[in-house]
């Protein structure tokens, strides 16, 4: 395995374990220890994982994972919740995709629909639309960011709120066991308010690693939420939230199919 492979599993795997030692690590990929605290120096310095003595966990609360490593992080499981979201989406759907790279794929993979209105403050997602369908795509006013262009301001706020759509899909940085949404970046997080005053239904696109993750801004509760699609069944007391709200909870298995999260024949 190469650097830049074992860099992205040891990101998959602090995300899915939550803290992990070195030595463990090292085990792990049959390298030395000073492989892995080079792995780990590259990827702290990307904002992709935090170090302790000994270890390495979870970027801290008070700042996100760079884009350009958000990108890869969780690549496939945010392609197969991208495809079951595309299967809850009608022709001829009215809707609103925001800031983040789960979105990005849920454009992907509504480019083979027909008849649809987006409106989005993602430079990404509308250039994956202008690509790709015949559609018409409305793009947001406001200030540019560089990091991942994602348009944000009061006049991306005021913009939005001219519409009443069918479907926000939003994403998240965070869930946690309160049903709290949370994010980092409070321009953001007003058009993300803005988005779900916006829809008659909001779709959340979030994988397992935002289960639990801290986050300094709160966006909504997920009582604001209609549905939840993951590639992960939530942690039992996050489920036990997610029912007192009503949200439903729509799981993508490794094999790409659609497990609702009551059926009790579904194990994660």
């Amino acid at each position: 395995m190469d650097a830049e492979s074992r860099q992205q599993a040891i990101i998959n795997l602090v995300h899915a374990k939550g803290m992990v030692q070195i030595q463990w690590l090292a085990e792990h990929f049959n390298v030395t220890p000073q492989t892995i605290r080079r792995d780990i120096e590259t990827l702290a310095g990307q904002s992709a994982v935090r170090r302790f003595r000994g270890g390495v966990t979870v970027p801290s609360s008070v700042e996100n994972i760079a884009y350009a490593t958000r990108q890869s992080l969780m690549a496939e499981e945010k392609r197969r919740i991208a495809e079951l979201v595309a299967r809850h989406v009608p022709e001829d759907a009215s809707l609103f995709l925001n800031i983040g790279t789960t979105t990005e794929a849920v454009a992907l993979a509504l480019c083979g629909h027909r008849r649809l209105r987006v409106i989005t403050n993602n430079l990404n997602v509308a250039t994956i639309f202008h690509k790709n369908t015949s559609f018409p795509v409305s793009i947001a006013g406001g200030s540019i960011r560089e990091r991942d262009g994602g348009i944000v301001g009061e006049p991306t706020v005021d913009f939005i709120r001219q519409y009443k759509v069918d479907i926000g899909i939003i994403g998240i940085s965070g869930i946690d066991a309160e049903g709290d949404l949370l994010d980092y970046d409070e321009p953001e997080v007003r058009v993300a308010r803005a988005i779900i005053e916006s829809s008659r239904r909001i779709f959340l696109v979030a994988d397992h690693t935002k289960f639990g993750r801290n986050a300094t801004i709160r966006v909504a509760h997920v009582r604001a939420v209609d549905t939840l699609f993951t590639d992960r069944l939530p942690p039992p007391d996050l489920m036990e939230t997610f029912a007192a709200a009503d949200c439903q909870v729509q799981v993508a298995d490794a094999a790409g199919q659609a497990v609702l999260a009551e059926d009790p024949a579904y194990e994660d």
